[in-house]
């Protein structure tokens, strides 16, 4: 719905080993005589006339050539120890060997160079099936995820996926397929297919929705972009008997053929806790022109601004906003809607429960923005300082912002004007806690204000769980 509605499946993160390295590590001295010749070539100009790979079973080596070719270009012994090391940090991010050592040698035979050197790269293959089980953070919601992973499946880095959740408010499955290019592995293709079935008490709906995407991820310049393909078929019905007739009407079947295209700017040092740089995301959507009975044009943009102050504190500014436009004078769906409020956005209100609403159920809105002002500092008298105390930090925040519905025949000043006259808003301080790089956890004291007519309010303590806040 909207923010929440069934998203394609991500293919499962794949980890080598730590790719930290000393240079020392990357020389293998088998022979006195081989050391000592290393030495001489120290402070010298060098020719690296091999690069080997061992270990291959499934992958084509044509794939590896783009990763390593670098070595070559290596003009002394300590540029081909950087450049070895990072086409190994290269081989291991292809997410297809679970091990890849690097070993450095004076080049022999007939052939051989007073100044050439070889390059070993001894590699393990990840296995073709492999499996995992984990749990997953949401916006304020946990899930159980099982995983079937085929790495490398047709031996240039391809990874098929088959991933079962089961959540607090969803339960997915579904499949996807990987394919980076060679060489630019930045630049990857993702098809996928799934089945989504979600609740949404706030608005007393479940739906489900069964679909197929595809995705193409490229760079260019400094942004990172995502053009995207999904068609989806989506079931909307009560969750409850209670349901107020504004759901009712919306619940059926619908048809969503929707191009979208993604665009961000990412600078910041940590996605949970930065303490400096910036983020902007800018994301359109166009429903309709591709198929399909949904038709309507959604812009949405999140800027997020860090600067870290005295004492290890972080001032950090964020600034939501989105806007959906209808097209052919069909009413907008509930599924495709923005929501606002809750524990990940405006704090001090109830999940997505701020904006229109009918008989206590919330409905979305089709233009809202949310801002938010926030002062990280570390805890009183810094205990665990330099382990498990660096989890954790203090917040003070402030937090605003607004969710309604447009006359698009009014001009932009009354646009303007609906989206100022009942900002709600709210301030208080709490904990977070950083789970890995991908989620966290915060328990604050909130204090909500501009409550209007039909918004349900935490006022106090208000517990909070996911991937993206405010």
């Amino acid at each position: 719905m909207g923010t929440v509605h069934a998203k394609s499946l991500d293919p499962l993160p794949m980890h080598g080993r730590d790719l930290s390295m000393d240079p020392d590590d990357l020389i293998q001295k088998p022979e006195q005589e081989a050391e000592s010749k290393l030495e001489i070539l120290e402070n010298k100009d060098v020719v690296v006339q091999h690069v080997n790979i061992q270990g291959l079973g499934r992958t084509k080596e044509d794939l590896l050539g783009y990763e390593i070719s670098d070595v070559f270009h290596a003009k002394n012994l300590i540029d081909v120890m950087k450049r070895a090391h990072t086409a190994r940090q290269k081989l291991l991010r292809l997410g297809i060997f679970k091990e890849v050592e690097v070993l450095i040698d004076t080049s022999e035979g007939a052939d051989a160079l007073p100044n050439g050197l070889d390059v070993t790269f001894e590699v393990t293959e990840i296995k073709r099936l492999t499996g995992s089980y984990n749990t997953m953070v949401g916006n304020n919601e946990g899930s159980m995820v099982l995983g079937l992973k085929l790495p490398n499946a047709f031996g240039r880095a391809e990874k098929l996926t088959f991933q079962f959740s089961y959540g607090t408010k969803e339960t997915a499955y579904g499949l996807s397929f990987f394919k980076p290019q060679p060489g630019f592995f930045e630049r990857n293709l993702t098809l996928n297919m799934y089945k989504v079935t979600g609740q949404f008490p706030w608005s007393s709906l479940k739906e489900t929705d069964r679909g197929v995407s595809a995705e193409l991820n490229f760079p260019l310049g400094m942004t990172n972009h995502t053009l995207k393909w999904e068609g989806v078929w989506r079931e909307l019905g009560c969750l409850a008997r209670s349901a107020s007739f504004a759901v009712r009407e919306e619940s059926g079947h619908s048809l969503k053929s929707a191009l979208s295209h993604t665009m961000s700017i990412d600078s910041r040092n940590s996605a949970i806790f930065p303490s400096r740089g910036a983020l902007l995301r800018i994301n359109q959507e166009l429903a309709g022109y591709t198929g399909g009975d949904a038709s309507f044009l959604k812009e949405d943009f999140e800027l997020q601004l860090n600067k870290r102050l005295f004492w290890d504190s972080v001032l950090s500014a964020s600034l939501w906003g989105g806007l959906l436009y209808p097209i052919g004078g069909q009413p907008s769906c509930i599924a495709d809607r923005f929501y606002l409020g809750g524990p990940t956005s405006v704090r001090g209100f109830g999940m997505y429960s701020i904006g229109p609403q009918s008989e206590g159920d919330y409905l979305g809105g089709e233009a809202y923005w949310a801002g938010g002002l926030h002062l990280y500092t570390p805890l009183p008298l810094r205990p665990g300082k330099g382990g498990f105390g660096d989890l954790f930090r203090m917040h003070f925040f402030l937090n605003a912002g607004n969710l309604c519905n447009l006359n698009y025949g009014s001009g932009p000043h009354a646009h303007f004007q609906k989206l100022v006259e009942c900002i709600r808003w709210s301030y208080g301080a709490g904990i977070v806690l950083r789970l890995g790089n991908i989620a966290r956890l915060e328990l604050n004291y909130c204090v909500p204000m501009g409550v209007q007519s039909g918004d349900r309010i935490c006022d106090g303590v208000q517990f909070g769980a996911g991937i993206h806040f405010l």
